[in-house]
């Protein structure tokens, strides 16, 4: 299973992290990028498809066409987890080390966002405290690291149990004579 996981894992965390890069660098390099949320979970959703490839790879070659429905998630969410735990340390990589100030580019987008949309001033107050408590919970590395893994690892858990459960096989299936 080790095998199995540290595969499927390691090719959806290098997805989800050129994903990541991608969006960074353009919402950094360009001030008038908008990012779309939707845009951005369905990728995760088509990569984390791989949680359920490699589930189905790990029954039927190396467990002989059967698995249960706890050792197919914990194969799914192990699979997230490497993925996600790639996508957490190479946020961090680039956040600390190359863009430091991306929370800045960041947090000025967001409010700039906000007011072409017309909001009032009352909702930019909102919006502007929202941002700054934003601000301040990245002051703390152990909650950016919780708020990266919070990004895609609930998602991952998700495809995982849907998966586990479609997966889920008793008995092998009989040969075809």
């Amino acid at each position: 299973m080790k095998k199995n996981v540290l595969i499927f894992g390691s090719i959806a965390g290098l997805l989800l992290t050129a994903m990541m890069i991608f969006s960074t660098v353009m919402c950094y390099t360009n001030p008038e990028f908008e990012g779309n949320e939707t845009v951005g979970y369905l990728s995760m959703i088509l990569i984390f498809s791989l949680i359920f490839v490699g589930i189905k790879n790990y029954r039927d070659k190396y467990n002989n066409g059967v698995i249960s429905f706890g050792k197919a998630f914990k194969t799914g969410f192990l699979i997230a987890l490497v993925a996600s735990t790639m996508y957490t340390v190479v946020w961090l990589v680039d956040y600390y080390v190359f863009i430091p100030d991306f929370l800045d580019k960041y947090i000025a987008n967001m409010l700039r966002q906000a007011q072409q949309k017309g909001a009032t001033a009352a909702e930019m107050a909102s919006k502007t405290a929202e941002m700054n408590k934003f601000r301040e919970m990245y002051k703390n590395p152990l909650l950016v690291i919780v708020i990266t893994y919070l990004e895609v690892l609930p998602l991952g858990a998700l495809i995982a149990l849907i998966s586990a459960w479609i997966l889920r096989r008793k008995q092998p299936r009989p040969a075809v004579a």
